[in-house]
């Protein structure tokens, strides 16, 4: 059956909402992980954050199977699949009474929600190259940025009207209403002419493929260091800004703030990169992200926590810097990879994301009475992204 082709606003709508039903996973738990750690017995606050960290580790392996298969059935099947594991992943997590049971469900739900996220990616990249591609990764991303603003502010009132339960079953709603919005009108973007027939060696041809590629590496590498000081920030707020600060209330508001800070960024990297070019936004904000994390760490280092509004002002800056580097570095690693775009985007994901979760897992378990500890994780990565950086440039 072939589909109707959407226009380039829908596509962008789409590719957004195939991404954002991880930002839903991840963001609507947020104002519930302390009264789903009371419910599964877990006997440290800082555990809780493993509610957060462990799906990132599902959205690590899990494209390591779904990039190669979607190269050999076609994109549209594979997010099918995806969506399948994540609703048995998400009942596994309503019916959790432990961590450990918990954490596997979170762990398969990241590896259901790498297919739709993983895919997306490709998807783009069968239409679209270079800085083009960049430009629709940044639209993406601003249209998927409006679920981090508003998911804290969905869980709690799920919260409050029903219980912590009730957030999984919205989740799994909305995945179901984006499966079928991407049945509808998505149509397949892989020709059978450039099909790859699936086999085991295809992962390790893929890892050969990728790691001869030094740009590949090296701006994956960077990405790995950036989204694991961020995934520190998204699994310890909650601790931040409703344990150290007592804004419970505001919380899902604070975040919001925040959230839209990276997506302004975003949104100005759609016009920037056609008239600067990736590389040269990616030089500056890491700068900015350095040069922030370091005053800060200077100012505050070994006193309490700041007033909140000196707190989500250097927030405010590092998240801006951030903006510019999500998807630019993305687009950067797949650019040499483009022929292999399923499997390229797999590996890419897998190895920045299996860098990201030792990262935030170990800099989180410092964040304990004030916020110190994550802008020195932050001032770490940055200062390790810009070594890299400037061996590819020296290259």
């Amino acid at each position: 059956m072939s589909k109707p082709k959407s226009s380039q606003i829908e596509f962008i709508a789409l590719m957004a909402a195939l991404m954002s039903v991880v930002a839903l996973a991840i963001d609507a738990l947020l104002p519930a992980l302390d009264i789903i750690g009371l419910a599964i017995g877990t006997s440290r606050l800082i555990d809780n954050q493993l509610l957060i960290t462990m799906i990132f580790l599902g959205l690590g392996i899990g494209p390591l199977f779904f990039g190669p298969l979607s190269d050999s059935l076609g994109r549209k099947p594979v997010v099918y699949l995806g969506f399948i594991i994540f609703i048995i992943a998400s009942f596994l997590c309503v019916y959790a009474t432990s961590l450990e049971v918990m954490i596997a469900g979170r762990i398969l739900q990241g590896i259901g929600l790498s297919s739709p996220r993983t895919i997306a990616i490709a998807i783009i990249r069968d239409k679209y190259s270079g800085d083009y591609m960049a430009r629709i990764m940044s639209f993406v991303t601003v249209v998927f940025l409006l679920v981090p603003i508003v998911a804290p502010a969905l869980g709690k009132l799920v919260l409050d009207l029903h219980n912590w339960q009730g957030i999984f079953y919205i989740q799994i709603f909305i995945s179901l209403l984006v499966a079928y919005w991407f049945w509808k009108r998505q149509a397949e973007t892989l020709s059978p002419d450039n099909r790859i027939r699936f086999t085991p060696a295809i992962i390790s041809e893929g890892f050969k493929e990728v790691l001869k590629h030094k740009k590949t590496m090296g701006y994956t590498l960077i990405s790995g260091f950036v989204v694991g000081s961020f995934l520190v920030y998204l699994s310890s707020s909650q601790q931040i800004f409703q344990q150290q600060y007592g804004l419970k209330e505001e919380f899902p508001y604070i975040f919001a703030g925040l959230a839209i800070a990276i997506g302004s960024a975003i949104f100005l990297n759609g016009s920037f990169v056609l008239r600067y070019g990736m590389k040269r936004l990616v030089s500056l904000s890491l700068i900015g992200y350095f040069a922030t994390s370091l005053l800060y760490v200077i100012f505050f280092f070994g006193s309490d926590n700041p007033s909140i509004y000196v707190l989500l002002f250097f927030f405010g800056i590092q998240f801006f810097c951030v903006g510019f580097l999500f998807g630019n570095l993305r687009a950067l690693a797949m650019e040499p990879v483009g022929h292999i775009a399923g499997i390229g985007a797999a590996i890419t994901g897998f190895i920045a994301t299996m860098m990201a979760v030792p990262i935030s897992t170990w800099i989180g378990r410092y964040v304990a009475d004030t916020a110190l500890p994550l802008f020195i994780g932050f001032l770490i990565c940055s200062l390790i992204s810009l070594l890299i950086l400037l061996s590819l440039r020296k290259r």
